[in-house]
């Protein structure tokens, strides 16, 4: 059994563990909820308590970062994971590490500061990955108030109390929606919005042939709006099939707007209603294809990106209608960028991100944002993932490596580079393919079996 630990990296990966019992209340009525102590103990910066952070943009507001000592920055705890893609949410000084063991899924809450496990909940999972990838889950945890929703691979959603790990509501979404097994499973993360949990479920209807994926319908569930203190349906829309990008809400011309990059498209939706605004149809010829990375949002412009055919595109919205600026489809093989898994990120007019559908031919770029024009790229770093933080990126290559990079458009300015190891031997093994955390100075990476947690800005 794989527990939390804080471990002694100069020597062997060791195990310590305390086990805490906490038991603060909890309500479905929001006005009673009550939140657990919060534990941290580091009063600066803020918690990272879904996919990509606050915003879904990968951006940390936090200051201080600093280049890296010889020896790397330094490493306070680590814990042993199991199976999947997950990183943990990061809330009221508790991580949330949510993997699969043998057929067990598992969400650890643990002290977010050193490791120390305070309690545990399992469920079993039968997810079997097609392509022979991994069987453990590939949304992130989300935190809300008092509560962690976590979706594994194979379509259960849970509703937990953070102060003790009780179950307060859980739906199998692959059996009430009759969702036909993604290529990969269940990999987008849900999203909160006031009291509305915003699932991308994707289902088709009952009896539809399991083998037979280029004759797949919809039944009007792609996205599906949970009351997230009940579980109870509000609304579900859209014939879209699932796939791995995240719903992200945004505000564009003074009104929101939820946005979701689904199998074949980008939604563009009224968040409280469900209405349907728009879809723009963006996916690959090829049946196996996804749509994966996360749209980012720029004023009232929209960038969306793939890897496996059209690549990207810049939208304009305008009164719930949107407008092509420009799109990679007539580029021929000259695209702007190719975003596999990793969500881009904005910066200044220049959107930067890992493009690239495989290993050996992918390369972080920096893109001008309103023409797609290349400012420049690099193809040392591999398929790789960014974080934004105090005018720097940290860069987690697909090996392990670690990067500190200067924003800058005109040119790569490296900064420091770091291999997480201990006497030798890396920390992280490949893949790493999970998109970083960072949460009060602390920074969160994951390779195949180990989750590591960096104090990036000690103060």
């Amino acid at each position: 059994m794989f527990r939390c630990s804080q471990l002694a990296f100069v020597a062997v990966l060791s195990l310590v563990f305390l086990m805490i019992n906490p038991g603060d209340s909890f309500s479905a009525d929001p006005q009673n909820e009550t939140l657990p102590d919060d534990l941290g103990t580091r009063k600066f910066g803020a918690d990272w308590e879904s996919f990509l952070g606050k915003n879904a943009n990968s951006y940390s507001p936090e200051k201080g970062i600093a280049p890296w000592p010889a020896s790397g920055p330094k490493i306070l705890w680590g814990a042993r994971m199991a199976e999947g893609y997950s990183m943990p949410a990061i809330s009221r000084g508790r991580a949330f590490l949510f993997d699969q063991a043998k057929g067990t899924a598992r969400l650890r809450c643990c002290n977010s500061e050193n490791g120390k496990e305070l309690w545990s909940f399992t469920y079993d999972s039968d997810y079997q990955d097609l392509y022979g990838y991994s069987n453990g889950p590939r949304c992130y945890p989300v935190v809300d108030g008092a509560r962690v929703y976590i979706l594994g691979p194979e379509g259960l959603l849970h509703c937990i109390n953070i102060a003790n790990g009780k179950v307060l509501w859980k739906i199998n979404t692959v059996a009430d929606f009759s969702v036909v097994q993604n290529f990969f499973g269940v990999g987008s993360t849900p999203t909160i919005d006031g009291d509305l949990l915003l699932v991308p479920v994707g289902g088709s209807p009952k009896g539809s042939d399991k083998n037979d994926f280029a004759q797949l319908k919809g039944n009007g569930s792609a996205i599906v709006a949970f009351n997230k203190y009940t579980g109870k349906i509000v609304y579900q829309f859209s014939n879209e099939l699932a796939s791995y990008s995240s719903p992200l809400i945004a505000t564009i011309d003074n009104r929101k707007y939820g946005l979701h990059l689904a199998r074949g498209g980008l939604i563009g939706f009224e968040p409280a209603t469900g209405k349907q605004d728009f879809f723009f149809p963006w996916r690959s010829r090829t049946l196996e294809s996804v749509n994966a990375a996360t749209p980012v949002v720029v004023g009232n412009k929209i960038f969306i990106s793939e890897t496996y055919g059209p690549g990207s595109a810049l939208l304009e919205v305008n009164k719930g209608a949107i407008k092509v600026l420009w799109d990679d489809e007539t580029r021929g093989r000259d695209k702007a960028m190719l975003a596999h898994w990793n969500t881009p990120i904005h910066v200044d007019g220049f959107i930067y991100g890992s493009s690239g559908r495989h290993k050996s031919n992918a390369e972080l770029r920096c893109i001008e944002l309103n023409t797609g024009k290349v400012k420049w790229s690099v193809p040392e770093l591999t398929r790789c993932s960014l974080l934004q933080v105090d005018g720097h990126f940290i860069c987690q290559a697909e090996d392990g490596m670690l990067y500190l990079i200067k924003i800058n458009p005109e040119k790569f300015e490296k900064v420091s580079v770091a291999s997480l190891s201990a006497n030798g031997v890396s920390l992280l093994q490949e893949p790493c393919w999970s998109a970083p955390v960072l949460a009060h100075g602390l920074l969160y990476v994951r390779g195949r079996n180990t989750l590591i947690c960096i104090d990036l800005m000690q103060q």
